[in-house]
């Protein structure tokens, strides 16, 4: 038995269904090798790329960054599903494991401007996350030293082609080994639950 073409379409129709959101959050922490690192490894985060962020010139390279006369940070632009992850949680793996936020200009080795702890928010509602966080932090003492992330304003660059999935693509290169790769490990220890292998 043959059906009606208005019977058989509702058997053949497919229901659209609503796109993943997509937020960003731009993060500095020092070498963005292992920021990018440590954020590829969150659940919900769907991709991170490396870059600079801040600063006063239009646009950004690695060598004009590592002068320290452009203004730029060391960042990473992160984009995830705010279903699968909140942009609190973002913070949490960057206060607690993604780097060390009461080092002044410096992260490990590296020392400099370049290599702050700062936020960039996207919008008005990050940028009320990030101040509400930090000043929980403070208050409660969890570190000996004081906060010394910074909340700034600024475009994003991204890095060269070499910079990106640096870690990922060079795992045992002695810089990754050493300071990226123990941060990953401890994402995965501290945080279990928001780790993606």
């Amino acid at each position: 038995m043959k059906l009606p073409l208005a019977l058989l379409a509702l058997f053949t129709t497919t229901t659209a269904t609503a796109a993943p959101k997509s937020e960003t959050a731009v993060l500095a922490g020092g070498c963005f090798w292992g920021m990018e690192s440590v954020f590829e490894h969150v659940k919900g985060v769907t991709n991170v790329v490396s870059g600079f962020a801040g600063g006063s010139a239009r646009d950004a390279t690695y060598d004009s960054v590592s002068t320290e006369t452009t203004g730029h940070a060391e960042a990473v632009k992160i984009t995830y599903d705010p279903s699968k992850v909140s942009y609190a949680q973002l913070l949490q793996v960057f206060f607690t494991v993604a780097h060390d936020p009461t080092q002044v200009n410096r992260q490990g080795p590296d020392t400099g401007p370049s290599y702050r702890s700062a936020i960039f928010p996207q919008n008005a509602g990050q940028a009320a996350a990030a101040k509400a966080f930090i000043a929980r932090l403070q208050a409660s003492h969890a570190y000996k030293a004081p906060i010394a992330t910074r909340i700034e304003h600024g475009g994003f660059y991204p890095a060269e082609s070499y910079h990106q999935d640096f870690a990922r693509l060079h795992p045992f290169y002695p810089y990754i080994v050493i300071n990226d790769r123990p941060k990953v490990i401890a994402l995965q220890r501290k945080f279990p639950a928001f780790y993606k292998g």
